[in-house]
């Protein structure tokens, strides 16, 4: 027999209510904590400008602020869009290796014109409040809604300004970009290389676009420079006292948390929880509430499904289950670009907006693909014996089943509560002892708590049974085995309503994604026929630069007009990299 013991994560030691914020109790506590560098994030993003029907894609970069390395202290990052009221337009929750992390926002036509902040955090950085957060400029213009108040301005904008505000810092003397041609057609490839001139001193990571300038005057995003100009003085540590609360860093994975009461609303205390999120790449984690009755877990591997079930690992005790939340910092003293709508911008606004709904038309022809994760191992490094039902004879019920077609498992009566599923032991050892513990019993990826109450469900709606006979620790209580059940809809969480629990959705952070490079191929007439009005020429979120020389292509599209050609990142010593060119598309016939 294997003695297995899936992960137990118990923070009994802190006091956290269902808003997640740990208050720190010592000194000793205090500079504990100060111990973990902060950390400061930048965004290189697709903006500043961006339209309903647009993407906003976005290139994370998470940094320890004592020494400007990439951090290793948070596993999760945060973007989100913040109106001039201060309210949270948009979030996502994105996931960092080696600290960086990439994603997109997809402005749609519930998305009002107007001046917002694009924000990049981390939940440990909001502990030093919103000057540790990073922040850009955005200007969104919906043309499909009415009211375009918050664009709109009776004084013209001085052209002079904007002029100067669109100037950007450059460094080019480490590396440098050179194209095969600054002036070409529609539809032709173009060959960008990178040239390092300082070997190792230009070594890091970078980002790289090439993007339609925009026809609308507006404010520079920043860049890699500006940042590090702009941040350079945030502080290195945790700027907290004794008696402060503190958000949690997300060191192991995506924080989930919840607290328990009971009847009378008393916090249930040293309760043992189950948290599963469901699918046939299940995740099973166990914790124990604390004097508070508040438990918390940590989501580390790529699950499939944004729904968890927290329930009570037995069903003695009649209990509250409530989801925590993490607070938003307060964003409302905010300082916003002042940007405005002219009457000459009304034929760019116009000619963008039907280029942007051809570009979703033919989407479906040049789709962007969701990176797939590492897959799940839910047995835990445990051999399961998987019995597709089809291949015996069929039998009404599951308990019935049981008996019928597996050999190791099946119900134990238990005269001194309800019945329970037990698999036999796989003995290795002359002198293991035998036990009587239950088996973890799954259902499509639920923990079935009460495994009397399934005795007859209907074997018809099962495919499969995988059993593992190991056995497992988890919470202080033993196991004998674990059972999965796979349904054929593979739904069964659905309705699922756990007796002393809930089923609740959680915010699953955002997937990564290749994205579409499109290629013009004498051979593709197809290709020939769908329009092609892109504006993004080129993303290439993050990449290394570790030798003298790197080679891109990429191909313009059917839009005439400048191109910028934006490299963008830091080296592995922390210096920051901006470089810029132009390239002119023009019509074939010019």
């Amino acid at each position: 027999m294997k003695a297995r013991t899936l992960l137990l994560l118990v923070l009994s030691a802190l006091a956290i209510p269902a808003q997640a914020q740990y208050v720190i109790g010592s000194a000793e506590e205090l500079q504990n904590l100060k111990s973990l560098p902060q950390e400061k994030v930048y965004l290189h993003h697709t903006g500043p400008i961006v339209f309903t029907g647009e993407y906003l894609h976005y290139a994370f970069y998470c940094f320890n602020a004592r020494n400007n390395r990439a951090s290793k202290v948070s596993f999760v990052g945060y973007v989100a869009l913040v109106n001039q009221q201060g309210e949270y337009v948009l979030e996502q929750k994105i996931r960092i290796q080696k600290g960086q992390s990439q994603g997109d926002f997809f402005i749609n036509t519930d998305v009002p014109s107007g001046n917002y902040k694009l924000l990049g955090y981390t939940q440990w950085m909001k502990n030093n409040g919103m000057e540790q957060v990073f922040k850009d400029d955005l200007v969104i213009i919906n043309p499909y809604q009415i009211d375009q108040s918050q664009i709109l301005s009776d004084k013209l904008q001085d052209k002079t300004v904007l002029s100067e505000l669109a100037g950007q810092t450059i460094d080019s003397s480490v590396v440098q970009i050179k194209l095969s041609q600054a002036t070409i057609g529609k539809r032709q490839k173009i060959i960008l290389n990178l040239k390092n001139y300082k070997a190792q001193l230009g070594y890091g990571n970078y980002t790289l676009k090439v993007q339609k300038k925009s026809e609308i005057p507006v404010k520079s995003s920043v860049n890699a420079i500006d940042y590090a100009n702009a941040y350079f003085k945030v502080k290195g540590e945790l700027d907290k006292a004794v008696g402060d609360s503190l958000f949690l860093p997300e060191q192991r994975g995506e924080l989930l948390f919840g607290k328990v009461t009971d009847v009378e609303g008393q916090p249930s205390i040293g309760t043992k929880m189950v948290v599963s999120v469901p699918g046939e790449e299940f995740l099973l984690k166990f914790a124990t509430t604390d004097r508070n009755g508040n438990f918390y877990t940590y989501l580390r591997k790529d699950y499939k499904k944004g729904i968890a079930i927290m329930q009570v690992a037995e069903n003695t005790q009649d209990v509250n289950v409530i989801l925590g939340e993490t607070p938003r910092l307060d964003a409302s003293g905010l300082d916003f670009n002042s940007f405005s709508l002219e009457p000459g911008y009304v034929d760019v606004i116009k000619m963008r907006s039907i280029h942007n709904q051809l570009e979703n038309q033919f989407y479906s022809e040049k789709p962007d693909s969701v990176l797939l994760g590492l897959p799940i191992d839910p047995f835990d490094g445990g051999m399961p014996e998987t019995i597709n039902l089809d291949d015996f004879t069929r039998f009404p019920t599951f308990q019935e089943t049981l008996v019928e077609v597996l050999n190791y498992a099946g119900y134990r009566n238990n005269t001194n509560g309800n019945d329970y599923i037990r698999i036999a032991q796989d003995f290795e050892a002359y002198n293991e002892v035998e036990n009587d513990f239950p088996a973890i019993l799954l259902i499509d990826g639920v923990f079935i708590p009460n495994h009397e109450k399934v005795k007859e469900f209907d074997a018809k709606q099962i495919e499969s049974i995988s059993l593992v006979r190991d056995q497992f620790r988890m919470a202080g209580k033993d196991y004998q085995g674990m059972i999965s059940v796979l349904t054929k809809d593979r739904n069964y969480f659905e309705d699922y309503a756990p007796e002393n629990g809930i089923n609740i959705a959680i915010q699953k952070a955002s997937p990564q994604k290749n994205y579409f490079k499109q290629r013009y191929l004498t051979e593709d007439q197809n290709g020939k026929r769908i329009p092609d009005y892109r504006r993004i020429l080129l993303w290439e979120p993050h990449f290394e630069i570790i030798g003298e020389d790197l080679q891109f292509e990429f191909y313009t599209s059917d839009l005439t007009g400048d191109f910028e050609v934006v490299l963008d990142g830091f080296t592995t010593y922390g210096k920051p990299i901006s470089v810029y060119e132009t390239i002119n598309v023009k019509d074939d016939g010019q």
